[in-house]
Order: structure tokens, then sequence, then C-alpha cells
């Protein structure tokens, strides 16, 4: 990475309005992904994951024996499940050993029942890998579709997630500083700061939340 000169930031107008992506990687991503390679050993058997299969295969490799690709009604072509999980409906009961949830819980308003489904498409012993932004711009893709409504603090994480796993176990880690947090809000991309400056970890400014849930090993 490069420590390279930011642009002028005293400005009404961000450097990017779109998370960083044309300028690079987005800083949430570095923390997403460094989230998804500690963990993945719990990506395996059946996998589920939201939008596509990309994280599956990347960090799960040959421990995964299915992938599937969960896509809200109707559907996107590469959907193997058509589902909605603030609902549950066509959702698989007891069928995943593993759902990937990078980023998708702030389009959902009931996102109790959302993690309650989640923890009902578990097998026991299944593991959810989360993650949900603390300082973000609006997605505004998402604001004029379905709409983008929650902002989540490791407090907010944990409870939310004890509560849907019950008998379970919960982790929850915050990631980010005020330096990284002020260069994902201008845009600016993961190459535009230095592992050092990216990977200092300040409670008071979280960038993002990551969660790892399993469920219980026996039903309940």
């Amino acid at each position: 990475m490069n420590n390279t000169a930011w642009p002028t930031v005293r400005s009404l107008e961000p450097v990017s309005r779109s998370f960083g992506h044309d300028r690079g990687t987005p800083i949430d991503r570095h923390y997403i992904e460094r989230f998804l390679e500690h963990h993945q050993k719990d990506i395996r058997g059946r996998v589920l994951e939201v939008g596509d299969s990309t994280y599956t295969h990347r960090f799960g490799g040959d421990r995964v024996s299915r992938a599937d690709i969960l896509h809200t009604p109707p559907g996107g072509r590469s959907a193997t499940v058509v589902g909605d999980l603030a609902t549950g409906q066509g959702i698989p009961r007891n069928a995943f050993d593993c759902i990937i949830l990078t980023q998708v819980l702030p389009f959902i308003f009931d996102v109790g029942a959302a993690v309650a489904n989640c923890h009902a498409a578990l097998k026991p012993g299944g593991v959810v890998l989360a993650t949900v932004p603390c300082i973000s711009q609006i997605s505004q893709y998402d604001m004029e579709r379905w709409g983008d409504f929650w902002r989540f603090t490791t407090l907010s994480a944990r409870r939310l997630f004890e509560e849907g796993f019950v008998g379970g176990t919960v982790e929850v880690q915050a990631r980010g500083n005020a330096l990284a947090a002020t260069a994902f809000l201008q845009g600016l991309a993961t190459e535009e700061l230095t592992i050092e400056e990216l990977d200092h970890c300040d409670p008071v400014y979280q960038l993002i939340v990551t969660i790892r849930a399993a469920r219980a090993p026996e039903s309940r």
C-alpha cells in the first residue's frame, strides 16, 4: 500500500461518492476480508452467501461442498436460493454449515427477524460470519430500491446476535479508527493508507463491526 498524498478534503463534496471503488479497494473491504480470512475454517460444507459466491470460494476453497447464493424475490440469474431473510420465506431450515452475511443487515428493516432466520437456517453448530457498518455514507443504490436503514455498534450487534443465538456463542469486534473512518467517508481507497494506519484500532471510531455467531451444537 502507498502512503500517497491525499487530495484536499476541505470541501462540501467528498473525494468520491462510490465508496472508493473508482480509486481502488473500498476501505471497509480491507476489514471484511481480514475478518473472513481469520475465520476461513468456518467456511466449509454447505455455505450460503448473499448476492454472489465470491467470498465462499475465495476463503472456503475445497472445504466447501456446496455454494448457495441468496437473492430476494424475484431473484438474480445466479440465485440458488430465492427468499427473504426478514420473513424466512424461501430460506431452508437446518441446512447450512456457514452463512456469509457481509454488509447485508443495514438494508433489512426487521434485523432481529433476519438474525433469527439465519439461526434457523444453520445446522446445529453452524456459523454466521457477519459484518455491519458503524461509520458509513448512505448507499444511494440500496436506499432507492429497498432502503438503507441501520448503522451498528459493537453493543447493538452483540445484543442483536445474542438474542438471536440463545445457547450459542457470539464474538463481536470493532475495526477502524478516526483516520480510516475519515478516509472511508471521503471515498478514499485502501491503497491510499498504510497497513499501520488501517489496522490501528480505536473503539471510539468503529468503522465496521464483525460478528461470528455459532448455533449451539444441539438443536434447541
